[in-house]
């Protein structure tokens, strides 16, 4: 630790904004090298997180039966009952050692107690509350009765599962990520399953062209409507969409087809249910969580986390490695991130530099992140993961040992914000390219950022996706190919736009909502008493893309060629755009990004003939891709080769300039190919 003391941390001694404050970065970094020294006293931090492989059901063959154990501090008795006792509640008591753990060994010879796969079990607990019957929090699998709508555990042996060769690096210079959810991912009204989202949804994904999968809402949850966020069981895949066997079969079929699965996991807080969750599940207060406010989430009316507490950290860092190594996924977007690292969790201003350090910081959160990126780093190096802060702490996206907290990449959440703001409150006449530039590219040169046009928020009922924004009642009677409407017309033209420019310019990787990327009418509402629990809004129409007659197939084929040009060219591995026009009358932005050229004419009304662009490098210019292409549902005003050829202008420090002329149509934006 002297050693390290000694340097300066790289964040700090590359950003003067950051020295002011270098102790406190400091301060942070070195609770960060106290904790995981702990921890690796003993052990590496891998071996460390296999809370998964003690708690829950173990077996034990050299015994000839089954452990099970549970972490309970402050309980008083604890009982394991099921169906295989005839559910009897205090027929078999658990011991507890001297670190609050609670176990029983029931073995094979004891046929009346014989646990049996699929077999129904509860924990009968009395602490402070009183008695109650509860859920394990190791419970690897949870199912529904479907009269009582209660949940109970199930004892699940897994069946020997054949990953073969099963391994996927994750191309984090091109990543390319199609966040879903399996429920709503059928065109039926109904809960979809792992094996209908393996079968189907998957080849739709890879002809796509998204190399990625960010999959919400596999942690068991009670309330379906809830999108997953509030999590009652970490260790079991939800059993709604089907078995775990199913889950890792869906891994496995993405994987042969070179896509990698990402999960969305929720450590910010934990659902307050008591019956189904771990809230107050050893009797007290303060298992799981701090008592009184300080553990409660008072904005999403949820639990949170005491992360400085070791055995909840233990807890977590198990989760995140049991996810990997359980069920191979190839990392994690973690949620609410800004909810986990401040008391405030992020309901103020970051309106100056020592909010980011100041007593308003969680620290025990930011340790309790930088482990985790080193778990998962360190036991799967080419998994990726992926920080949503809105807050924009720095160094969440910088190395460790840089000073940062660790992830590979932060979601670019301005940049949806601003799309919002700009088609709610301005005219398009008004639209400020400088602004629009400055939003997309606002970002550090070492922070990784997911660009993304629009949230699944967004496609929420209450709010608009981008297509209804644009669009809004017009999608039901005029998306036929034959009709003409000007709301279509420019809703056509912009969301392609939109898209465009945010995969060109807003980060390092990009994210589209399924359905999104055709424009997917109306809006998700999960059944809930308010529509009679209705499932209607619940699922995705792929009907309307593959329909040949509609234009929402024009939307999602332009989506498709925007990744195809994207990822041929590299364009998310080369760092910054560089801007080499604008033009305000006309509302057009003109940039170069890995060898491509980008031109966009924002502008509603103004199509300019011959006009007269700068561009990087003398020789010939050839349109890749246009918005325009009437098989994207455009007027075919531009067509793909079509070669534009530079001409020199010196300066009058002889310094030589080069331009082509193109036909700059309005609300349009086309990219153009270099050759020498």
């Amino acid at each position: 630790m002297a050693e390290n003391e000694k340097k300066q941390l790289a964040m700090v001694a590359e950003d003067e904004w950051l020295q002011p404050v270098e102790e406190a970065v400091n301060e942070r970094y070195r609770m960060y090298c106290s904790h995981l020294a702990e921890i690796e006293r003993n052990n590496s931090i891998v071996d460390y997180a296999n809370g998964y492989r003690y708690f829950g059901w173990q077996r034990d063959e050299d015994m000839a039966g089954w452990w099970f154990r549970e972490w309970l501090p402050a309980a008083q008795d604890v009982y394991i009952f099921g169906d295989f006792n005839n559910w009897q509640r205090t027929q078999l008591r658990l011991n507890k050692d001297a670190n609050g753990v609670w176990s029983i060994f029931l073995p094979d010879a004891m046929y009346e107690f014989r646990l049996t796969h699929g077999s129904l079990y509860k924990l009968h607990i009395h602490g402070q509350n009183g008695w109650h019957d509860r859920i394990p929090a190791y419970a690897t699998r949870l199912v529904q009765d479907d009269n009582t709508k209660n949940y109970s555990a199930q004892f699940w042996i897994p069946q020997p599962f054949d990953w073969g060769d099963d391994r996927l690096v994750v191309d984090k210079n091109n990543l390319l990520i199609y966040e879903t959810h399996i429920g709503m991912s059928s065109e039926k009204e109904g809960v979809s399953t792992y094996k209908e989202f393996e079968k189907s949804v998957l080849p739709r994904v890879k002809k796509a062209g998204y190399n990625a999968i960010q999959v919400m809402a596999i942690a068991e949850h009670p309330y379906y409507g809830s999108f997953g966020y509030h999590v009652a069981n970490f260790f079991a895949p939800s059993s709604r969409f089907g078995t775990p066997e199913e889950l890792k079969s869906l891994v496995r079929k993405a994987h042969k087809m070179g896509i990698a699965v990402i999960m969305d996991i929720v450590h910010a807080h934990y659902v307050k249910n008591f019956n189904e969750g771990i809230n107050e599940l050893d009797g007290s207060p303060y298992h799981y969580s701090k008592e009184g406010d300080a553990g409660y989430q008072k904005y999403w009316d949820s639990k949170v986390f005491d992360y400085g507490k070791r055995e909840v950290e233990h807890f977590l860092l198990s989760n995140v490695k049991y996810w990997l190594d359980e069920y191979h996924f190839d990392g994690y977007r973690f949620d609410g991130v800004t909810s986990m690292i401040y008391h405030h969790h992020g309901y103020t201003d970051f309106d100056c530099r020592e909010k980011f350090f100041d007593e308003g910081v969680n620290r025990d959160a930011l340790v309790y992140l930088s482990l985790a990126n080193k778990l998962v780093h360190d036991f799967r190096p080419e998994a990726v993961t992926i920080a949503e802060d809105v807050s924009g702490m720095p160094g969440m996206c910088r190395t460790i040992e840089d000073g940062g907290i660790g992830f590979d990449f932060r979601l670019g959440m301005a940049i949806p914000d601003f799309w919002i703001k700009l088609l709610e409150d301005e005219r398009d006449e008004d639209w400020n390219i400088d602004e629009m530039w400055s939003v997309m590219t606002n970002r550090l040169p070492k922070v990784k950022t997911v660009a993304y046009a629009e949230s699944h928020d967004q496609a929420m009922v209450g709010d608009k996706t981008i297509a209804f924004r644009l669009m809004d009642k017009e999608m039901y009677f005029a998306m036929n190919k034959g009709s003409e409407n000007l709301m279509v017309e420019r809703g056509m033209a912009l969301h392609k736009m939109i898209r465009l420019m945010t995969i060109a310019t807003g980060g390092d990787a990009y994210l589209n909502f399924m359905g999104n990327e055709f424009g997917h009418p109306e809006w998700i509402d999960f059944p809930r008493e308010g529509n009679d629990w209705s499932y209607a809004h619940a699922r995705r129409q792929w009907s309307l893309a593959d329909n040949g007659f509609l234009r929402y197939g024009q939307l999602g084929l332009f989506d498709k060629e925007m990744l195809r040009v994207v990822k041929k060219y590299k364009v998310l591995s080369d760092g910054y755009p560089y801007k080499w026009h604008t033009d305000w009358e006309n509302k057009t932005l003109a940039f170069s990004h890995k060898g491509l050229y980008f031109v966009f004419n924002w502008s509603p009304s103004n199509s300019v003939p011959d006009y007269r662009v700068e561009v990087p490098w003398a020789g010939k210019y050839t349109i890749e891709l246009s918005t325009d292409e009437g098989r994207f549902g455009g007027f075919d005003r531009h067509t793909k080769g079509q070669e534009h050829f530079t001409e020199t202008i010196v300066d009058e420090w002889d310094n030589p300039h080069y331009f082509i002329k193109i036909y700059n149509t309005a609300r349009t934006a086309m990219v153009l190919k270099w050759h020498k």
